[in-house]
C-alpha cells in the first residue's frame, strides 16, 4: 500500500494512506511511496520533535 508524508500546522509529520485524503488540518508534503520510504523522508524533515508553537516561544 502506498503512503504519503503529511504535516500539520504545528509541523508534526506522519504517514497517511495515499488512497485517502489527509484529515482536516494536515497536508501532503511527500510521496507516494512505501511506508519505509515515507518514514525515511520524515526522518530527514522532522529534526525537532517539538511542535512549532513551543519552538517559537523558546527561539
Amino acid at each position: 500500500m502506498d503512503t504519503v508524508v503529511v504535516v500539520n500546522d504545528e509541523e508534526q509529520y506522519s504517514v497517511w494512506s495515499a488512497a485517502t485524503e489527509p484529515p482536516a488540518g494536515w497536508r501532503t508534503v511527500g510521496g507516494p511511496g512505501t511506508r519505509e520510504e515515507c518514514l525515511a523522508r520524515i526522518d530527514g524533515l522532522w529534526t525537532d520533535m517539538r511542535p512549532l508553537s513551543p519552538r517559537r516561544r523558546t527561539g
